[in-house]
């Protein structure tokens, strides 16, 4: 039976995407709630701080001695003595590291010269894979949910500039299958993404900024929707740490620092695959 963290929760502060401030941080919850919680609880607040790994982890297989996101699960010693061990051929326990993080830097060093993913997405789409089955319904549905939402948003893009887009889909369902495969409007999906029409309509919003805020609203309420009855819940927790991430990041940044940032992405993309000109 899932456990109830009913002093935990009426201690967080309530959020809104428009929050102008905090006063409260992701690692703020790391150090002062996350001994608090269950073991097997721990693990699934685990998979949220993994994306802070997954960023340190591309850090430091092109620079060890990169500046890390302090955030994540694993130290910086840890990163360097776990990308190492992988290099030189050796097996990891897993439960010392997700599979998924060995896999990926496998890979990583053994690239082929035809790679056509970029490791960013590669490395996105292991972390949803192994994220989404998870023992907890709701979090491995969050983890589907994003792959779901990502995938559909490359096919949107792929369409519009004619890119190959057998290549750019990542994952084997039959959602992915039908994002490759299918020239109907709606890729034939409608039907089981119930969030296809709103999510058409978003990618739609030429400028970058307000096409990411409407994203994260539409993930807002996605979340508020699902754990409507989970009131003191790890779900709840969860949700809590998203949110709380999501506002982190636009009071990080304002709209015009925002822009810079998308273009500045764009451009940093120009050297790994082939962007139309209008795009740019």
């Amino acid at each position: 039976m899932s456990k109830n963290y009913y002093y935990l929760v009426a201690s967080l502060p309530e959020l809104t995407l428009e929050d102008s401030k905090l006063t409260y941080t992701v690692a703020d919850f790391k150090s002062e709630f996350y001994p608090y919680l269950s073991a097997d609880d721990q693990r699934l607040i685990d998979l949220f701080y993994l994306k802070f790994d997954n960023a340190n982890v591309l850090k430091l297989l092109q620079d060890k001695d990169a500046i890390i996101d302090s955030r994540g699960n694993y130290s910086l010693e840890q990163l360097n003595d776990f990308i190492a061990e992988i290099r030189e051929g050796g097996e990891i326990c897993p439960k010392d590291f997700p599979l998924y993080l060995s896999e990926f830097v496998r890979e990583y060093y053994n690239e082929t010269p035809d790679k056509t993913v970029l490791w960013e997405d590669q490395l996105a789409s292991l972390y949803y894979a192994f994220a989404s089955k998870c023992s907890n319904q709701f979090i491995a549905s969050w983890f589907n949910f994003n792959s779901v939402v990502n995938n559909i948003l490359v096919a949107l893009i792929s369409r519009k500039y004619k890119w190959d887009i057998s290549n750019i889909i990542v994952g084997d369902t039959e959602i992915c299958e039908a994002l490759r495969t299918s020239n109907a409007r709606d890729f034939g999906i409608s039907a089981e993404v119930d969030f296809l029409d709103n999510l058409i309509k978003i990618s739609e919003i030429s400028e970058l900024v307000e096409r990411e805020k409407k994203l994260d609203m539409m993930r807002w309420s996605w979340m508020d929707e699902s754990t409507f009855f989970n009131y003191f819940t790890i779900e709840r927790i969860f949700v809590f740490l998203i949110q709380l991430e999501m506002i982190e990041r636009w009071l990080s940044l304002d709209k015009e620092k925002g822009n810079i940032l998308f273009r500045n992405i764009i451009d940093g993309l120009k050297n790994e695959v082939q962007i139309p000109a209008e795009f740019r």
